[in-house]
Formats: structure tokens, C-alpha cells, sequence
């Protein structure tokens, strides 16, 4: 079996060199990082001081020969990356996770989701079952037993995962199929849907039965949509039942 072929970041770095090495043979680091894209640390004293990136790391560091920080830093590292596509997110990981003193920002992250919000409301979710254990369903004014919304397993399949409306998407023969997953479960094709003037206003209660509207083929639903576990992280529809 042949080995699956797998991207990277960091293609070569150089790390530890004293100050005086950049002062002194500029020209033979010039040579390694003169408009190469990359993350760079400066360091006091063995301790980080200060993490950026740039998209010209030769210019950048003899910036940091002369400008603020001129006087602190006495050894530096560069890790030299593979385009510059995913800089910004890779210092913003670095400022939010590491302790340095010489940077004022802490780095905010593009696209990325703040699960804050999402685990107040899964641990007050969580926290209200427990009550309606201890207490009984007449402390919150119900009169019924909580049930989930499909276990009779009769109703739409992905009722259960439901928490608000949100989008999947199929990729077949060379097509992208959009569908929206109603709060209900029940599962409807998008207006930029492919062929959407044939799968229009038609309603689907499970994956399959969406997948195989498009195939004309038996399908499993659940390894063929995926949907947006994260901003930019699709995955398929089965990760929802593990």
C-alpha cells in the first residue's frame, strides 16, 4: 500500500542562532529567508520574547535590529513555511497560547468559532436534565416526560442533531448538491443547488433518500453528505452518530 501523501506547513526552519550570527553573516541568512514566507521568534536570555510572521523574513529580522525591540532580544529562530496562506492563523495560535513579553496584540483568529457560547448552552441544557431528574417535570411547568424528537427512530433522521438550521453538501460527478437541514430534520435542496429545477421543493426525512435523488442509485446518506462541523472542517453526516 502506498503511502498517502500528506501537506506541511513548516518546510525548513533554523533555530537557536545568536544575534550576533545575523549581525555578522547577514548575507548567508539573506540567502535562506530573503522573500520566503515564515513565523519568526526572538528570544532574552534563553526566554521567548516575542513571536511574529512575515512574508519577507530577511527584511523583518533586520527590522528587529534597529526598531523597538533592538536592545531586548539576543537570539532568534525562523521556521519558514510553504506560501503564506495560513500565517496569520498560525501566529494568532502562538500569541493565544504562549507567554511573551514583547508582544502588545494577542491575535484574533479569521474564521475560526468561539465554542464559549455553545458550551454555556450544552452545560445549562445538561444542568436543566439533571433538575428535571431531581425535581420532576412539574418544577418547569411541563406536564409531559422529556423524549427525544425521533426515538421511535419513524421521524426524520437527523432530528435528533438538530439544534438550528444548517447546510450539508454532496459532491457527485463533478457536481456540488446543497441541501438545508430544517429544524425539524427534514432535509431540503438550496436555491444554488446543482439541478435544483429538478429537486426543487422536494422534502427528504433521511440522508439516503436526499442522496438518492441525485443518483437514481441506492445510497448511505450519511458517508455521502457532509456538513461544516467548524468554519472550513467539513465532515461527513456519520460523525453525527458517534
Amino acid at each position: 500500500m502506498k503511502n498517502k501523501k500528506t501537506s506541511n506547513i513548516v518546510c525548513q526552519y533554523l533555530e537557536n542562532i545568536s544575534r550576533k550570527a545575523l549581525e555578522r553573516y547577514q548575507k548567508v541568512i539573506r540567502r535562506y529567508v530573503r522573500d520566503r514566507h515564515g513565523v519568526y521568534a526572538l528570544y532574552r536570555k534563553n526566554k521567548l520574547y516575542y513571536v511574529g510572521l512575515a512574508s519577507n523574513l530577511n527584511s523583518r529580522l533586520n527590522g528587529h535590529l534597529r526598531d523597538r525591540h533592538a536592545n531586548v532580544w539576543d537570539s532568534f529562530s525562523v521556521y519558514l513555511t510553504v506560501g503564506g496562506e495560513h500565517l496569520h492563523e498560525l501566529e494568532t495560535l502562538l500569541l493565544r497560547i504562549i507567554d511573551r513579553k514583547g508582544n502588545k496584540q494577542r491575535g484574533k483568529f479569521g474564521k475560526a468559532e468561539d465554542l464559549k457560547r455553545k458550551f454555556r448552552a450544552d452545560l445549562r441544557k445538561i444542568q436543566r436534565d439533571e433538575f428535571r431528574d431531581i425535581l420532576g417535570d412539574g418544577f418547569f411547568g411541563e406536564s409531559k416526560k422529556f423524549k427525544t424528537k425521533n426515538k421511535s427512530g419513524k421521524g426524520p433522521r437527523l432530528a435528533d442533531f438538530v439544534h438550528k438550521r444548517f447546510h450539508i453538501r454532496f459532491k457527485y460527478k463533478g457536481k456540488v448538491y446543497v441541501a438545508h437541514v430544517r429544524r425539524n430534520g427534514t432535509i431540503t435542496f438550496a436555491a444554488d443547488s446543482a439541478e435544483i429545477a429538478r429537486l426543487k421543493d422536494k422534502v427528504f426525512k433521511t440522508p439516503s433518500a436526499a442522496a438518492a435523488a441525485i443518483t437514481g442509485t441506492t445510497m448511505d446518506g450519511w458517508k455521502s453528505w457532509q456538513y461544516e462541523r467548524a468554519p472550513g472542517d467539513w465532515v461527513f453526516l456519520d460523525e453525527l452518530r458517534k
